[in-house]
């Protein structure tokens, strides 16, 4: 990481965690349920192939990481509140369009953005990590059910032990990154014990988030799209990859062997095609940039209905 970086929005403090600053063009990287930016640190390094040209921004969801916990769980912790977080995001770097690669809960949020038409001109490119549209309900009960609960362990071995085996699906290969994981994932407990970093309430969202039709939402995208699926995946179906691909015939597919949900994106077999995909032209008839004012003061007026009240 070179830089780090806390947007406010409302009472809450968003990190968002920088690689590769000076750089002109911006690819927001958007972790999954109960992580943070941290996660893209391989990602960022291996993504020095995208050109000197790119700026990585990791943000770390409210709850999580460097962010504030919220007060009000049942309200912040939702994917509409989230949408508010990232326009925030991007409203405070003056960003007018992005490309955007989202793991698990950061790649829906990505395809609410792209669907959703206050918001979709500003993505222009999205990558979506061991998610989509449809995922298996086995598999969302059981994240559910996984973080719905707090965690507490009373030596840092047995966390990381823990954490290992729950993040199987990562596909880590290498000692030195197990060992940052179990780091950077840790918090100590005033009784001298350890949980995750993570607000236990987060899993919340699965309780009063509003159901919509995500197949909907994928259909109405209209920027490049490209799906990364674990092989093993036990949450984004072969099967659901494929309507994917029928309700969008030009979106671009990876398969990672050796992960489950979700593939770390810290090796050049996952990153170089991510890369090709976001280095290529845009096909003719993508929407265009809007004007920086105009999209200034959509982004404003945006923000302030999302947070009015």
């Amino acid at each position: 990481m070179d830089d780090l970086i806390f947007v406010r929005v409302r009472e809450l403090e968003v990190a968002v965690r920088i690689w590769h600053p000076e750089a002109p063009r911006t690819l927001i990287a958007w972790h999954g349920l109960a992580r943070h930016g941290g996660d893209f640190a391989e990602f960022a390094e291996f993504a020095r192939c995208l050109g000197p040209g790119w700026r990585i921004l990791a943000p770390d969801t409210p709850g999580r990481g460097l962010s504030s916990w919220s007060l009000y769980p049942s309200h912040d912790y939702l994917y509409s509140h989230y949408m508010t977080i990232a326009v925030a995001v991007l409203e405070h770097f003056h960003l007018e369009r992005v490309s955007w690669v989202g793991t698990s809960m950061g790649g829906l949020l990505g395809m609410l953005l792209a669907a959703e038409p206050e918001t979709a001109g500003r993505i222009e490119r999205l990558v979506l990590n061991d998610v989509g549209p449809e995922l298996d309900p086995d598999g969302l009960a059981s994240l559910a059910s996984y973080f719905g609960v707090p965690h507490r362990f009373g030596r840092f071995s047995e966390l990381a032990a823990e954490l290992r085996q729950h993040y199987a699906g990562f596909g880590i290969q290498d000692e030195a990154t197990w060992r940052r994981l179990a780091l950077e994932s840790a918090r100590r407990l005033p009784d001298g014990g350890w949980t995750y970093h993570y607000d236990p309430r987060i899993g919340e969202q699965f309780v009063h988030d509003t159901p919509r039709d995500t197949w909907a939402d994928w259909r109405a995208i209209r920027c490049p799209l490209m799906v990364v699926r674990g092989a093993d995946s036990p949450l984004l179906r072969a099967d659901s990859v494929d309507r994917m691909q029928r309700e969008q015939p030009t979106l671009v597919r990876l398969e990672a062997p050796g992960c489950g949900h979700a593939p770390m994106l810290d090796h050049p077999d996952q990153v170089t095609p991510i890369a090709d995909f976001l280095t290529r032209p845009l096909p003719a008839g993508a929407p265009s940039p809007r004007p920086r004012a105009a999209c200034w003061r959509r982004g404003l007026a945006w923000l302030r209905r999302r947070t009015r009240g």
